[in-house]
């Protein structure tokens, strides 16, 4: 059975930073991807990298936030640099077997989500 487990959540000062690691239990894939929910929002994708590094990102986090992986370690990362009180928001892995895509109930792993706080 895939788990997917996250770590590196907290609390931080605007401008502050924090890194997110997501290890997957078994096996490999081929998009892995942060998602983050707000109260009362719908989930909503921050960055996604396929297996040989192509990135992707939310407009709201250019240029802030970094996705890297290990395929090694089965681990992707999330570097989340001038964090504002908007990034606010449980945050989540999800992982797929195929290309990644900007629409959260196309992955079929996830997992149980990390809390970031600024303020």
């Amino acid at each position: 059975q895939v788990q997917l487990v996250e770590s590196g959540g907290g609390s931080v000062q605007p401008g502050g930073s924090l890194r997110l690691s997501c290890t997957a239990s078994v096996g490999s894939f081929y998009c892995m991807a942060w998602y983050r929910q707000m109260p009362g929002k719908e989930r909503e994708a921050v960055a996604a990298i396929d297996d040989v590094g192509s990135t992707s990102y939310a407009n709201s986090v250019k240029g802030r936030f970094t996705i890297s992986r290990d395929n090694a370690k089965n681990t992707v990362y999330l570097e989340m640099d001038s964090l504002q009180p908007e990034d606010t928001a449980m945050y989540y892995c999800a992982a797929r077997g195929a290309a990644c895509t900007w629409t959260h109930w196309t992955y079929r792993y996830w997992g149980q989500g990390t809390q970031v706080t600024v303020s």
